[in-house]
């Protein structure tokens, strides 16, 4: 008997809102159909069923010893970083014998900024005959579901920048709905204090759920106050091909340990509106003037300064 490869289980927040809930049990099940070769299955940390421990033991049932985890989640926030894996190391007391590896969480992906800028395009009823003019007075309001962990909301920050870069909007100012400032309204003062004329608030999240609906209802509550403003709310990401496809993504690199560092949105290894002509350029070393290749007797650390060179875009 051949050894199966390893299962693929997925980790999601959990929602007290049902349709998000099934949206998520419904990707599981549409990638267990993508992917008959491999045992697929998920679970949520909290407030839905089926719980974590649940997915664990069904594939364990079907034989599963080795896993890759990987989180349906934009961000690493508590859920990524503590709750996972806790609740992992958990099973592997229960289940003696098995053993996993973790992915990274899905966001910013250049893939995932694709749907995104669908979504505004959808919003703004520009699909299919876009001219540059469009998008040049459109702010969009990137609202993310907030964190007490400064990093978590950091992310957010970087996908929108990363949204923003080269695509022509305005700008892409940065919201929370819950744990961080600014909140909805407030983000939406500041696109007006910023001489906002159009603006589009997308949602940050993978799903349909009480906290989108949220984003939506403020913003229409909002908009109501302030009738001299164009706004508009755009879609959540949704069960796309693109988040399929990333969750094997992940997957994969999982398996491979293949942990990069911000490799995802990098310049050299993407192509990223705009700035196409620098994939796969070579790294050069800064020049350092203290580093002129000969050893002063400075130790071994004087060469300490090509660590552009290091981190190589080669691969």
């Amino acid at each position: 008997m051949t050894t199966p490869p390893p299962a693929l289980l997925i980790a999601g927040h959990g929602t007290r809102d049902e349709a998000g809930a099934e949206a998520f049990r419904d990707f599981v099940r549409e990638l267990g159909r993508r992917h008959p070769e491999l045992p697929v299955a998920g679970g949520f940390i909290e407030l839905s069923p089926p719980p974590l421990g649940e997915a664990v033991n069904e594939l364990v049932e079907q034989g599963v010893r080795r896993f890759a985890a990987v989180p349906l989640m934009l961000v690493s926030a508590g859920h990524a970083k503590g709750d996972i894996p806790a609740a992992l190391a958990r099973e592997k007391e229960r289940h003696p014998g098995i053993s996993y590896t973790y992915g990274r969480p899905l966001g910013p992906h250049p893939s995932l900024l694709s749907v995104l800028e669908r979504r505004l395009d959808e919003a703004l009823g520009t699909e299919g005959h876009r001219t540059p003019g469009d998008r040049a007075d459109v702010t969009v309001l990137l609202v993310g579901r907030g964190s007490t962990d400064p990093d978590a909301n950091a992310e957010v920050h970087k996908a929108a920048r990363l949204l923003w870069e080269g695509r022509g909007y305005a700008g892409v100012e940065t919201a929370f709905v819950s744990l961080a400032a600014p909140d909805v309204p407030s983000g939406l003062d500041r696109c007006v204090k910023l001489g906002a004329k159009r603006i589009v608030v997308l949602p940050y999240f993978l799903f349909t759920g009480i906290l989108p609906d949220r984003v939506r209802q403020q913003t229409e509550g909002w908009a109501a106050a302030h009738p001299e403003v164009e706004v508009r709310s755009a879609d959540v990401i949704g069960p796309e091909p693109e988040l399929l496809d990333l969750v094997m993504e992940r997957y994969e690199e999982a398996l491979k340990g293949d942990l990069r560092m911000n490799c995802d949105s990098c310049v050299y290894r993407i192509a990223l509106p705009g700035f196409e002509d620098k994939v796969g350029m070579p790294q050069q070393p800064h020049f350092h003037p203290d580093d002129d290749g000969h050893h002063h007797g400075h130790g071994p650390h004087d060469h300490g300064h090509h660590h552009h060179g290091a981190h190589s875009h080669a691969h």
